[in-house]
């Protein structure tokens, strides 16, 4: 097989993955079988386990140089610490197809982040898919409706969102180390630090889990979130972005809201709502716009 076609199915996977992790972790949460907090604790130390495994198996391994550290650090910050944190209690508390669509406002934010970073130019694309997205976002969380188990939708949006911000800065601090280590390395390293900085907070809800209480059912789906969902997603991912490219891997997110609330609608009892579709339909508009080359603006 082609490595072209090995990364397409990898991206293709990913975002298959990512998408059913909206529907299981709340099937475990709202299943009473643990907290955000506590799985945020399992995800992200199972994932850094699995992630040393590879270590050994690295013949290159390339030592970190002191300086680099507190880059690091912040990535962990961002890309675990308050990413993790906020999209799993988000997610627990909004609805998965909300959770879904907001996320797409990450490559947006990402173009303007490192356009603000980077002093780069904003064209009037950028600007015009910023607002969509905005406008997207704002439908969702200003929506009313009740189905499904959301607890505290507009909390849970909020949180989504805060966490697609903490990401952004997390995707521009990591590309300088992506390009200087191996990209497995630097994931090695920033689920290490994370695990450690996200510790005190979820230690008491991983000691409440009632491991007992778990029947096949539970023990695949918290392994289709760490090993799958994030472990097997991130490297997927890292694969499809160094065959085919940012661009291209950047396509396939347009997939993951799709697959999420077919999950969603089939599994949790969700609704495809009317302002649902038309908060997708900006947020999709917003995210083209916002990634769209034009003569004198490039993609981020």
């Amino acid at each position: 097989m082609k490595p072209a076609v090995k990364a397409h199915i990898a991206l293709f996977a990913t975002n298959l993955f990512f998408a059913i992790n909206f529907t299981t972790v709340k099937y475990l949460i709202n299943g009473g079988y643990l907290k955000a907090f506590g799985l945020n604790l399992i995800r992200v130390g199972v994932t850094g386990i699995l992630l040393w495994g590879l270590y050994f198996f690295n013949k290159n391994k390339k030592r970190i140089a002191a300086k680099d550290w507190k880059q690091f650090l912040f990535c962990a910050i961002t890309g675990v610490a308050i990413n993790q944190l906020f999209f799993i209690k988000g997610l627990s508390l909004t609805y998965s197809i909300h959770a879904s669509l907001l996320l797409l406002i990450t490559p947006i934010l990402i173009t303007f982040i490192a356009a603000w970073l980077l002093r780069e130019r904003l064209s009037n694309n950028k600007i015009i898919g910023l607002a969509l997205g905005i406008g997207g976002s704002l439908i969702l969380v200003l929506a009313k409706e009740k189905s499904g188990n959301g607890s505290d939708v507009l909390l849970g949006d909020i949180f989504v969102i805060l966490n697609a911000i903490s990401y952004t800065f997390y995707f521009v601090l990591v590309k300088p180390l992506m390009q200087i280590y191996n990209p497995v390395a630097v994931l090695r390293n920033v689920f290490t630090i994370g695990f450690f900085l996200i510790l005190p907070f979820c230690f008491t809800e991983f000691n409440q889990i009632q491991w007992h209480t778990y029947g096949i059912k539970e023990w695949s789906a918290l392994g289709m979130i760490t090993i799958t969902g994030t472990f097997c997603a991130y490297l997927f991912n890292i694969y499809g972005i160094k065959t085919l490219g940012a661009s291209v891997a950047g396509t396939y997110i347009y997939s993951q809201p799709v697959f999420a609330a077919a999950i969603a609608i089939t599994f949790l009892g969700e609704t495809l709502s009317a302002y649902k579709l038309l908060a997708g339909a900006f947020i999709f508009a917003g995210v083209y716009l916002a990634n769209k080359t034009t003569k004198h603006a490039t993609n981020n």
